[in-house]
């Protein structure tokens, strides 16, 4: 066939680096079996250094919130149209639109009118909520592939053709850093029982959660030989990092606390730090904000609790449109309460003390937890797609792509990561 054209666009930090991972796989099956290929799209500076043709940057259109969406709305809408005229003038032989389902569900109108196959990787979250855009599923995108076995039912239930291919973070090894390693850098007492605290990454989820987290602290202190490890995030800015330490000495005076401030060594797929999930390996448990660190956690088999707290408007809203059994998405893997939630009221020192202290010393309830999880990673690696050879997430996107295109997918000798 003429060579192949690739559309692929990734508008935030994690859905970029598979986009540039997913770009890498192709060309070196591609190139093994002598087919060139062009990619061109929206992304970062991964995707372009992995071979994209950037018509957009993904940094141009990844806005959090309401109030900034509005105020960076022309240029959002200007973007926008870029990409609707770069792929009217090139139509690409397939498209591989990459979570972002705000631009990206109106991106696969075009480009299903235009005759377009349109593949969707990481599905956004439509059977918590929005699930009326489903009917955007079922008219534009001709598959999505999945990362939690859960949604594949869901799609398919609603006639969408779904693959689940694993998820991107079941891929990564354990970091290799050791105790003593990990406790040298950061001036860590290894003989002590290690707790992590893991607020979340966003100054407002530090500002929500960590105090509740550090009053559980100083309950937990006089009962053993404790130290709390904090990771901070690397994309906080001075301001934010000076916030989080400002919170850290007036709720955690006298504490032993260790805040980590990450030295820029992200996780493989860019989700989340060195630190963090170094933090997760070593840690005997630890207290965990709702979002993709509790999936880390899972998969490297730490036993943790979730909490989550949100303004009281916000909590009132999403019981009113968000029907999911469970918060912490490890439950919704498993199937069942797998871990402690503590949500909004629930979430308080207490509360946190009595669900962490029977998973801190060996015995019954900290070894169901830790086979719980062992199960949740189970679920989260992918059997091969439709025949494929093992291999990552990413490959399995890589595969079922040249197979849309009638193309053939050997596995290569190597892929550079």
């Amino acid at each position: 066939m003429s060579e192949p054209t690739f559309f692929i666009s990734a508008g935030e930090a994690s859905g970029e680096h598979y986009g540039a991972l997913l770009i890498t796989a192709l060309k070196a099956r591609l190139r093994s079996i002598g087919q060139p290929a062009a990619f061109y799209g929206m992304g970062g500076e991964r995707m372009v250094a992995a071979g994209l043709q950037r018509v957009v940057r993904s940094e141009d259109m990844a806005v959090m919130g309401i109030t900034e969406v509005i105020h960076h709305l022309p240029r959002i809408y200007r973007e926008f149209r870029k990409l609707k005229r770069a792929i009217a003038a090139r139509p690409p032989s397939l498209a591989i639109l990459i979570d972002f389902p705000d631009i990206h569900f109106r991106l696969a109108a075009q480009l299903h009118r235009l005759g377009v196959p349109v593949l969707f990787f990481v599905s956004p979250q439509l059977w918590a909520w929005k699930k009326h855009r489903i009917k955007l599923v079922q008219k534009y995108i001709d598959e999505m592939l999945v990362i939690f076995p859960f949604e594949q039912k869901f799609y398919l239930d609603h006639g969408v053709r779904a693959e689940f291919v694993g998820h991107p973070l079941a891929d990564l090894p354990l970091p290799s850093i050791t105790r003593e390693q990990f406790a040298r850098q950061n001036d860590l007492n290894p003989a002590r029982v290690w707790i992590g605290l893991l607020p979340g990454s966003r100054a407002k989820e530090i500002r929500d959660n960590l105090p509740e987290m550090l009053a559980a602290a100083r309950l937990l202190a006089p009962q053993g030989d404790y130290e709390f490890v904090i990771p901070l995030a690397p994309t906080l800015t001075s301001e934010q990092d000076a916030m989080a330490r400002a919170l850290v000495a007036q709720h955690g005076d006298h504490l032993p606390i260790r805040l980590i401030a990450d030295r820029g060594a992200a996780g493989a797929v860019g989700l989340t730090t060195g630190n963090a999930r170094a933090t997760l390996l070593h840690a005997r448990a630890s207290v965990v904000a709702s979002g993709t660190a509790t999936v880390e956690a899972a998969l490297i088999g730490n036993p943790f609790v979730v909490v989550y707290r949100v303004s009281p408007l916000t909590y009132a809203i999403a019981q009113r449109v968000v029907s999911v059994p469970h918060v912490a998405m490890a439950n919704l893997i498993a199937g069942h309460r797998a871990v402690p939630e503590l949500i909004q009221s629930d979430f308080t020192a207490a509360n946190i003390v009595q669900q962490l202290a029977p998973l801190l010393p060996d015995g019954s309830p900290r070894q169901s937890m830790r086979n719980e999880l062992g199960r949740i990673r189970e679920l989260l690696n992918a059997h091969p797609a439709r025949g494929a050879q093992p291999g990552s997430a990413i490959d399995r996107v890589a595969d079922i792509a040249l197979q849309k295109l009638g193309l053939p997918s050997p596995v290569p000798d190597s892929v550079p990561s």
